[in-house]
């Protein structure tokens, strides 16, 4: 069953469980108080580097 998963911080830590969740199929949304950090996500930017993870983002 999939689920509805809200990711407070879209840091190291949860952008890279935001989206193994979104991977795995459920409907994620992240949230996060620096707005420039969201403004890069919506523009199709990663904020921090993480191996495979921009391909892993776009895909979600």
């Amino acid at each position: 069953m999939f689920e509805r998963i809200a990711v407070v911080g879209t840091g190291y830590v949860g952008l890279v469980s935001g989206t193994c969740y979104a991977e795995a199929g459920h409907f994620v949304i992240g949230v996060d108080r620096a707005e420039e950090k969201i403004q890069l996500l919506q523009s199709g930017h990663i904020p921090n580097y993480e191996p495979g993870l921009d391909e892993m983002v776009q895909r979600a």
